[in-house]
C-alpha cells in the first residue's frame, strides 16, 4: 500500500490540460488524410486504393469537370492512399477533431478541368477508371445545420458553466455498442483514466437509458442489435442527445454492404453529432461530446 502511494506521488500529476491545451497526436499516429489541391491531378490512383470508397472520383458529362470527393465519415484513417499517390499530394499531420453535426460537414471536394487534368502514361495505362456519377448517399436522419461550432480551444473553458446551465448537474451518457469491433470501447474507456479524465469535465457514464442525457453509439448497427438500439434510444428522457463514435458508426465502415448489418446509426435513429475515425482519439470523442452540447438550447425552445 505504501508502494503504491510513494509511487503516485513520485509520479505527479498526469492529467492533460484539455482542452485548453489541445493535446497532439502521439508519434506514428496518422490521422485524417489532407489533399493538398495544389498538388492533385485528379489521376483516381488513391480511389482503387481506398478499401472504404471515401474517396470517389466522379466526372460529370454535362461539365468539362472532374470532382474528387474525400468523406471523413467512410474514412478508416488506414493510410493507403498516401504511399500510393504519384505527385505526395495526400499527407497525415495527425488531426483528429473532426467531429461534425452533418456528413455534409465530414465531406470535402476538389474539382478539375479535364482538358487540364494530367494523362501520363501510368494513368493511360491503367484504361478506364471506375467512376462515379455521384457520391454515394444514404438515407438516414440528419439533423440538418445547428449553431456555429466551438472551438476546440474554447471547449474546456465553458464545459462546465455549460452542462450546470442545462442540466443543473453532470452531463449522464449511456454508451450502446451496436456491433463494433470494441476499438472504439477501448478509447471511450480511456476517457475516464487518469490522463484524460472526463469526469473533471462534469461527465459521467450511467447503466441505464432512462438516467441519460445522451446516447454514445459505436459500431455499424447489426441487424440483431437494432432493435435493442432503438428501444434504448425511446428510454432516454428528452430532449435526446445521440453522438455516434467511430467510422463503422458514422456509415457503415469496412462493413457497409455487409448482410449482417444495416449500416450506420443514422439509418436506425436521429443522430446529432459524427465523430469520424477508426478508432478516434479520446480527445476527438470529447470534442463530439461537446459539440452536441448546442443543440440542447434549440430543443428547449421548440
Amino acid at each position: 500500500m505504501f508502494r503504491i502511494l510513494k509511487k503516485n506521488i513520485e509520479t505527479g500529476k498526469v492529467t492533460l490540460p484539455y482542452a485548453s491545451l489541445t493535446a497532439k497526436a502521439t508519434e506514428g499516429f496518422l490521422g485524417a488524410p489532407e489533399v493538398d489541391p495544389a498538388k492533385c491531378t485528379g489521376c483516381g490512383k488513391c480511389v482503387m486504393a481506398c478499401p472504404t470508397k471515401a474517396l470517389t472520383i466522379a466526372d460529370p458529362s454535362s461539365e468539362d469537370k472532374r470532382f474528387f470527393h474525400l468523406s471523413y465519415g467512410d474514412c478508416i484513417f488506414c493510410g493507403l492512399c498516401g504511399p500510393v499517390c504519384p505527385h505526395q499530394a495526400i499527407s497525415f499531420k495527425g488531426k483528429f477533431d473532426l467531429a461534425a453535426r452533418t456528413k455534409k460537414e465530414l465531406c470535402r471536394e476538389l474539382s478539375f478541368s479535364l482538358s487540364d487534368c494530367r494523362k501520363d502514361a501510368a494513368f493511360m495505362a491503367q484504361g478506364a477508371l471506375p467512376v462515379k456519377e455521384k457520391v454515394r448517399e444514404v438515407p438516414g436522419f440528419e439533423q440538418g445545420d445547428f449553431a456555429g461550432r466551438i472551438s476546440t480551444e474554447e471547449i474546456g473553458l465553458r464545459l462546465k458553466d455549460k452542462i450546470k446551465r442545462l442540466f443543473g448537474r453532470s452531463l449522464h451518457i449511456r454508451e450502446v455498442d451496436a456491433g463494433s469491433c470494441n476499438a472504439c470501447e477501448v478509447e471511450i474507456v480511456n476517457l475516464s483514466n487518469p490522463v484524460y479524465d472526463a469526469e473533471r469535465f462534469g461527465v459521467h457514464f450511467v447503466a441505464s437509458p432512462r438516467h441519460a442525457d445522451m446516447l454514445l453509439v459505436t459500431g455499424p448497427v447489426t441487424r440483431q442489435m437494432e432493435l435493442a438500439l432503438v428501444k434504448t434510444y425511446e428510454a432516454v428522457p428528452s430532449p435526446k442527445l445521440v453522438v455516434v463514435c467511430g467510422s463503422c458508426a458514422v456509415s457503415g465502415g469496412i462493413f457497409e454492404g455487409n448482410y449482417a448489418v444495416v449500416g450506420g446509426v443514422d439509418r436506425s435513429i436521429p443522430v446529432d453529432v459524427y465523430i469520424p475515425g477508426c478508432p478516434p482519439r479520446p480527445e476527438a470523442i470529447l470534442h463530439g461530446i461537446f459539440l452536441a452540447l448546442d443543440k440542447i438550447p434549440a430543443v428547449k425552445e421548440d
